[in-house]
């Protein structure tokens, strides 16, 4: 028995871990269909041994919960949880319990989407609120994000008094792939799935990023309404409509649990086609009557149950495994296959995740391996079926895009290329290059950096400073006027004069990012020092450690990183510090800044104490001289309370470098 409560503990336990990375901070580390079947063993666990149930158990509660960096919403209705069924024999357990309670029960049958569950409010016809569903009971207040969402309206087409209505945010395929291509060029950790872009956008602190990331919205249910009286689901659904609401797509009124099971299956077989993710289907009992006989439980409503769909798996032959080199520089190898049908589209490639996947399931072309969609949308290789060969496939050991031999960093399953030139990241390294952390150069953002580089303006880094006013101007470019090339010309030259850290976070080595190249550039002085540098040297560096010390060495030990760097100086780029410090009173000293100070910028602060000799860093330790805080301090503040560290405000900041 000890081992049955020990088990049902462990199960809960990392049943809450997961549920925190899905609903709350848009990261899932399993598929849904683990997370499901976690939660049926658990219930089942629970009904037999009931003595080990508690009401705080994972099956009681729905996922999430309330931002606090939002404002609270408490529902008047409550938004609840539906229950799951993954087989036929647990749909017609369904319809039995409803029997048992009411009589004669039509269905109405809609599809799953898979995003994110919302609130809407309206008084008089206008939109007024919109939060995210929370725990069910209290949500997070995200009006201003809903409001931009193009399916939402903002004036309904007829102005009742009041309308509370559920709907599921989501995020189209197409929109996804737009905004994980962004992601990627920007160096950015991409979502992994829609359902996850759609609530990680949600939930963004500025509107205005959300509007670009193509989010749309289907309502599916009246949580309650004033002013107007209806009797079912699908009246309901069509009043949304009459509204003006993009309603849930494809709902359907049945008869009996078997005609709703045969309209479940016709959803299945369609769902790759679909434009958006769904993760099952929904049987609603339709008369509003029967569903206040049927009521609730603590979690779910007994009048309806939500059908998952299982990951559909196939077997088929490798082809061929082929590598491509991503925006990041990481070798990844795809699985060219025998074309096999699965989750509604013809699957011809798969994901190999990378050379650990690869050998730890001896993976060779011609092995027959099982397939499935992960999420319904990536088709991955999951485990061999069959062995063709004795030999594992080989990874390459130079850069199938530019040659350069790949490298794999301590703790790190990816191998990647970190040739600065490589044709396959080229644009990625361009706007980081450019950017303002890294050479600051106005006008080159990334849509006319993609525009040069498509029409042979740009084929390496150093092109960048061969522009002349000439080159573009014959290049005759749409939009491209005397003005804007001037400007562009202009920032290039400037740029020229930035200090030497500028230019080494600039080049793009993995794990040093603008403080890291400040450090490096203060610390050795010239560009050729560093490039001179050993690990040992580097490390000699507060604030470095193995991984960046080896990250530097190696980018420097590179033959094209090298010519980068000569052909960066013959064009005239600094290569030397420009730091010099003639004020030395915070020698010694370690600052950590936090919360938003009334005047200066955190970077203007760090700049200055940079500029007195101290240094600054992210976190609050023993070693920490001061941390100045500003408005939202947070949890810094509270360690250095603890530590009994000095607290500084900006008042005090400006007496002390007076």
């Amino acid at each position: 028995m000890e081992n049955v409560k020990h088990k049902i503990e462990q199960l809960r336990e990392t049943l809450r871990y997961h549920s925190n990375r899905y609903y709350n901070d848009d990261a899932p580390e399993i598929e849904d269909y683990e997370y499901d079947m976690m939660m049926r063993e658990l219930q089942s666990l629970e009904e037999q041994y009931p003595e080990y149930d508690t009401p705080d158990s994972p099956t009681k509660k729905v996922g999430g919960k309330a931002d606090n960096s939002f404002e609270s919403v408490v529902h008047s209705v409550r938004m609840e949880s539906l229950q799951d069924a993954f087989s036929k024999e647990e749909l017609y357990d369904f319809e039995s319990r409803v029997l048992s309670a009411v009589s004669s029960p039509k269905y109405c049958v809609e599809p799953k989407i898979d995003g994110l569950s919302v609130s809407l409010e309206y008084e008089n016809g206008v939109f007024v609120r919109g939060s995210t569903r929370g725990d069910g009971n209290v949500g997070e207040d995200v009006s201003a994000n809903i409001k931009v969402i193009r399916n939402v309206p903002l004036k309904l087409n007829k102005p009742i008094p009041f309308i509370e209505v559920r709907g599921e945010v989501y995020m189209p395929k197409k929109s996804f792939e737009r905004v994980v291509d962004r992601q990627l060029l920007n160096n950015e950790k991409p979502f992994k799935n829609p359902r996850n872009a759609a609530a990680g956008s949600l939930r963004q602190k500025d509107s205005a990023v959300a509007a670009t990331r193509g989010l749309d919205i289907f309502v599916f249910n009246i949580q309650q309404t004033d002013g107007v009286t209806l009797q079912s689901h699908k009246e309901s659904l069509d009043f949304l409509k009459e509204l003006g609401f993009n309603t849930v797509p494809g709902y359907t009124l049945v008869n009996s649990m078997e005609e709703a099971i045969a309209e479940i299956e016709r959803i299945g077989e369609k769902r790759g086609e679909l434009k958006f993710d769904i993760d099952g289907a929904v049987i609603k009992v339709d008369d509003f009557e029967m569903r206040t006989e049927l009521g609730s439980t603590s979690k779910f409503p007994k009048w309806a149950v939500a059908f998952k769909y299982p990951p559909e798996e196939k077997q088929t032959e490798i082809l061929d495994i082929e590598i491509a080199v991503g925006r990041t520089g990481v070798l990844t190898p795809t699985a060219v296959l025998e074309p096999v049908h699965l989750a509604g589209t013809t699957v011809s490639r798969a994901t190999l995740h990378n050379s650990d996947f690869i050998k730890e399931k001896g993976i060779a072309i011609g092995d027959i391996v099982t397939v499935r969609k992960a999420g319904d949308i990536i088709p991955e290789v999951l485990c061999v079926n069959e062995h063709k060969s004795d030999t594992v496939y080989e990874y390459p050991e130079h850069c199938p895009s530019c040659g350069s031999p790949v490298v794999r960093e301590n703790g790190e399953a990816a191998i990647r290329c970190i040739n600065p030139d490589c044709p396959a990241q080229l644009l990625r390294n361009l706007i980081h290059f450019c950017s303002r952390d890294a050479m600051d150069i106005e006008g080159l953002g990334s849509a006319i950096l993609e525009t040069f580089v498509q029409n042979g303006l740009i084929e390496k880094t150093e092109d960048i400073y061969l522009l002349t006013y000439e080159k573009i101007e014959n290049a005759a470019l749409e939009g491209f006027k005397e003005k804007s090339i001037n400007n562009i010309i202009n920032s290039i030259a400037h740029s020229k004069k930035n200090d030497l850290g500028k230019l080494i976070f600039a080049l793009g080595i993995r794990h040093i990012g603008a403080k890291a190249g400040s450090l490096l550039a203060n610390h050795f002085k010239t560009m050729d020092s560093v490039m001179e540098a050993t690990i040992e040297d580097i490390l000699q560096i507060d604030g470095f450690g193995e991984i960046m010390a080896q990250s530097v060495f190696d980018f420097f030990q590179n033959e094209k990183s090298k010519q980068l760097v000569k052909s960066l100086e013959e064009s005239g780029v600094n290569m030397n510090s420009l730091h010099v410090v003639s004020d030395t009173r915070f020698a010694g000293k370690t600052f950590v800044l936090t919360g938003t100070l009334p005047t200066l910028k955190r970077a203007e602060a760090s700049k200055i104490i940079e500029s007195l000799g101290g240094k600054t860093s992210s976190s609050v330790s023993k070693k920490t001289s001061y941390v100045l805080a500003g408005e939202e301090a947070g949890s810094k503040l509270d360690k250095a309370n603890a530590l009994g560290i000095e607290i500084i405000n900006e008042e005090k900041f400006m007496e002390m470098i007076k």
